[in-house]
């Protein structure tokens, strides 16, 4: 099975920007998902809450929508048959990467601009079949020119370029590796490395931590001359479970040695993905562990939050406290959804403030979702107390119908980032082979945290 093909929408209006072909199906076809999509964001309270697959329903059989949200703009990939929607999302990021790479800024008035440019790396990186082709940047930018002043001036004044055939799509496919080109040539030839690594967590009322996982990943931008074959040595890659990497690596070294070796593409690539194991980093623990034990082994929350909620037949009133651990975290956010009609909080705050935000969730102006969030950037302890409610709260409507108060939710959601790597794990050397000269390594770990805390829930 294969790829039905893929629909960019502008999320203002929900009108596609570019599309493919979809000459394999009705022209009814993509617009039905469209509506589908439509529908779903309609009826959802915030865009957010919409699931990431959405069952279509066709005449002859049913089909699956997946959609992806990148700032202003929506991806939508239909699929039908077996085809897994992962296929479908791994597409997606494949392409949205490749516009970053185009245009740094992806927007609809950029994809607009560039409507020629976006719809030729749509036939080159999925063809008639549904099929992902060319997917390397490196060979599509010899396939495909990048956007620049001069094509732009052209394609103002109605001038085209030279009609003979062009030496770069012939250049494309010359160098005997697909992802680097042959003959690169830097002043100064350096690589950086950037470990990211997010932390998903939830936390029940009582502070005891459900479930938690670790995933990372090593970022690269690599600006090396000639055709370099590296070989990168980690500590602490016992640690490192459900590896997947770069076309360019050498799986077979990095299974008898745990060591990356690889020739790398030219620019900026994403080398490893990976997930953290807490049990590996105990050679001692057993394979079969009680409750109690694995709760143990749960990656721990670099911070701790205290909270209550009430609810009234008028608002509610919640309490917070923040305190963080050891370790160098940079910058918290917390968010609280206050609920549909929540018109503002009135807050107080011990040792520290910063800012409150109550911002609007939705687009229309009567009855809207909302929220309170809180950026703490310093990350000092505080203790906040605060009420809210509804200016109409209890008040019957037009219809007679009387409204009802802002209910939040049982839970709040928080942001963190943190200077350390939860998984403590290092570039410890870089070996280069195939050329005479040393290059400069830089490496730089974060990690970044999404935690969701449960709250306790009084009265309502």
């Amino acid at each position: 099975m294969a790829i039905d093909g893929l629909i960019v929408l502008d999320s203002a209006n929900a009108r596609p920007i570019v599309q493919t072909s979809f000459r394999s199906f009705p022209p009814a076809y993509p617009l039905l998902h469209i509506n589908a999509y439509s529908s779903a964001v309609a009826k959802a309270v915030r865009p957010e809450d919409v699931d990431p697959v959405l069952l279509v329903t066709l005449p002859d059989e049913p089909t699956a929508c997946c959609h992806l949200q990148h700032r202003s703009l929506t991806f939508l990939c239909p699929i039908s048959g077996d085809l897994d929607p992962l296929y479908a999302f791994t597409f997606i990021r494949t392409f949205l990467n490749i516009l970053i790479e185009y245009f740094g800024e992806v927007t609809a008035p950029v994809l607009r601009d560039n409507f020629d440019i976006v719809h030729q790396l749509l036939e080159e990186t999925l063809d008639a079949g549904g099929h992902p082709l060319t997917t390397a940047p490196n060979a599509l930018r010899d396939i495909v020119l990048p956007p620049s002043l001069i094509s732009k001036i052209l394609s103002v004044t109605g001038v085209t370029g030279p009609s003979g055939p062009s030496t770069n799509n012939l250049s494309a496919f010359s160098s005997p590796i697909p992802w680097r080109k042959a003959g690169l040539r830097y002043n100064h030839n350096d690589i950086y490395f950037d470990i990211v690594e997010t932390l998903d967590a939830v936390v029940n009322k009582n502070g005891t931590i459900i479930t938690s996982s670790v995933l990372g990943k090593v970022d690269v931008n690599c600006k090396l001359s000639g055709t370099p074959d590296l070989l990168l040595t980690l500590t602490n890659s016992h640690t490192i479970s459900e590896p997947s990497f770069h076309p360019c690596v050498r799986l077979n070294r990095f299974a008898q040695s745990k060591a990356l070796s690889f020739v790398p593409p030219d620019g900026r690539f994403t080398l490893m993905e990976y997930r953290f194991d807490p049990s590996a980093s105990k050679p001692g623990a057993a394979p079969a562990l009680t409750a109690a034990a694995a709760a143990q082994l749960q990656v721990q929350v670099p911070f701790t939050l205290r909270a209550s909620l009430s609810i009234t037949d008028h608002g509610g009133a919640f309490e917070l406290s923040f305190t963080p651990r050891a370790g160098a975290l940079e910058d918290v956010a917390v968010e609280l959804y206050l609920g549909s009609g929540a018109t503002g909080a009135t807050c107080t705050c011990r040792k520290w403030w910063q800012r409150v935000d109550v911002r609007a969730r939705a687009a229309h102006a009567a009855l809207v979702p909302r929220a309170l969030r809180l950026r703490n950037p310093r990350c000092h302890p505080f203790r906040l107390r605060a009420g809210y409610g509804a200016r109409r709260c209890g008040a019957r409507s037009r219809a007679g119908m009387r409204t009802r108060a802002p209910r939040a939710r049982r839970r709040y959601r928080s942001r963190c980032l943190q200077g350390a790597l939860l998984s403590a794990l290092k570039i410890d050397q870089l070996k280069l082979s195939g050329e005479t000269y040393k290059p400069y390594k830089g490496v730089r770990g974060r990690a970044l945290g999404r935690v969701e805390w449960r709250v306790e829930w009084k009265g309502g």
